[in-house]
């Protein structure tokens, strides 16, 4: 985005300030423009709805032409047009009124739509066309934005698990040296999470309705009352490619739009699991990070080089999961058939996403950076000794030895143990040959179990 650094400087949002090109892709989903450009889709597409239903006599179909001609003005909404529903607004005071007078203004001198423009919102409140646009804005966001870009951070992430499958690496249960794994496997089980929870993402049901003032079809019956509404209502609803939502209040209840929320909002937080430990990692000499030539680390000391990304990653999926937590607990809540509420506070879903964006792509760019250090990894296992401990135990167990896990308690528990004396004790032990031998082969870093395999398998 080449937006004029006077606009940007004086931004209020970090989003179209700072941060301002880093969310394009969902710039023309839920701006303003988004929105008005959604509603005028979805009142299009009910005039043509209704032009096609044989009960409705007094609209007859459109012609191909003229079919076109109406979608074009949707599909091709200019800024200029959206300003004029702005400015149509100043009188009206009415957003989605303001948008069913641009579509007449539009259509009036049409020969063959004029006519129809009294059809324009029939039978319709404001909120059967915001519920349904905010429904479109939200899927054309999963599908063309949030998924895709989920995608890409799990493909970095399973390059990763294989690329240092085998890599050994000492564990820090309660941040304590612990049965060893390897990078590979720990990348790994974030891979399987994000998975899991991108499907979640992109199978939740994004329910709408168009079913008038109450959700009873109360002025849809009073004019054609012949016409199986709900069937009509339904068929409609699916032709936008959401799911129909058959009991409403005057709003589609927004259970749908906190159901997506909540994904997002558990993608975001194994994220922000991530973050901290590949931050933890750097800090133990685990990872390095590659120096970008005139980057300062500090402004005072000279020889850092920090995990910005990472740091920044965590605090934009933090505020992010901030507002979702706010949408998921109020918007499902409106007070008898209908408060508004919910108006203002789903004029931030984009705003929730935006950040959730920024993350997504400051995680990547940190990743991006990174290169696991073998020689700081096999140090640390070399110190660690006490963590076949667990090994010695189990096989002592098997083969009937008496206390095994109390004698091994007895050894390592708070006392320094190393290579030599790991060996002398398990020499000591009443063990068949062979798997003694097989004890006194393994190190710490030979200790991963099924690791290796698992990271390859992800």
């Amino acid at each position: 985005m080449s937006a004029d650094p006077k606009t940007t400087l004086l931004a209020l949002s970090p989003l179209d300030g700072r941060y301002a090109g880093k969310v394009d892709a969902l710039r023309p989903i839920f701006s303003e423009f988004g929105l008005i450009k959604a509603r005028v889709k979805v009142e299009v597409e009910w005039l043509l709805a209704l032009a096609n239903e044989p009960g409705i006599v007094e609209l007859a179909p459109f012609s191909e032409a003229a079919a076109a001609r109406l979608r074009l003005l949707a599909d091709e909404l200019s800024i200029e047009d959206a300003a004029r529903v702005k400015e149509i607004e100043r009188t009206t005071n009415h957003d989605v009124k303001a948008v069913e007078y641009l579509i007449k203004e539009r259509l009036k001198d049409d020969a063959e739509l004029g006519p129809a423009l009294e059809f324009v919102h029939f039978a319709c409140t404001s909120e059967d066309i915001n519920n349904l646009s905010y429904a479109l804005m939200l899927n054309q966001a999963r599908q063309h934005v949030l998924l895709p870009r989920l995608d890409e951070l799990i493909q970095k992430l399973r390059a990763m698990a294989h690329e240092y499958a085998a890599l050994p690496m000492l564990s820090r249960t309660h941040g304590q040296t612990a049965s060893p794994s390897t990078v590979g496997k720990e990348i790994a089980n974030v891979v399987a999470r994000l998975q899991r929870q991108g499907e979640t993402l992109a199978g939740a049901q994004m329910p709408g309705k168009i079913n008038g003032a109450v959700g009873n079809y109360n002025a849809h019956l009073s004019a054609y009352p012949d016409i199986d509404w709900p069937a009509f209502s339904q068929r409609f609803v699916g032709s936008l490619g959401l799911d129909w939502q058959p009991y409403t209040t005057q709003i589609e209840p927004h259970d749908g739009i906190a159901e997506l929320c909540d994904a997002q909002r558990r993608i975001d937080t194994i994220c922000i699991d991530l973050c901290r430990d590949v931050w933890g990692y750097i800090s133990l000499g685990y990872f390095k990070q590659a120096v970008k030539a005139g980057e300062v680390g500090s402004s005072t000391m000279p020889h850092k080089v920090n995990p910005i990304d990472f740091e920044n990653a965590e605090g934009n999926f933090g505020i992010a999961n901030a507002l979702f937590e706010h949408f998921t607990a109020k918007l499902p809540i409106s007070r008898w058939q209908r408060d508004l509420t919910d108006s203002t506070v789903l004029r931030a879903l984009g705003t929730a996403f935006g950040h959730a964006l920024i993350g997504l792509d400051a995680l990547q760019r940190g990743l991006g950076k990174l290169s696991a250090n073998p020689e700081r990894l096999a140090a640390d296992l070399d110190a660690s000794w006490e963590v076949l401990a667990e090994a010695v135990q189990t096989v002592m167990r098997r083969h009937g030895l008496p206390n095994p896990y109390e004698q091994l308690k007895a050894l390592t528990r708070g006392q320094g143990i190393n290579e030599a004396s790991m060996r002398e004790f398990i020499a000591s032990l009443d063990l068949p040959a062979e798997a003694k031998q097989r004890l006194l082969a393994m190190t710490p870093g030979s200790y991963t179990g099924l690791a290796e395999q698992l990271a390859r398998e992800i």
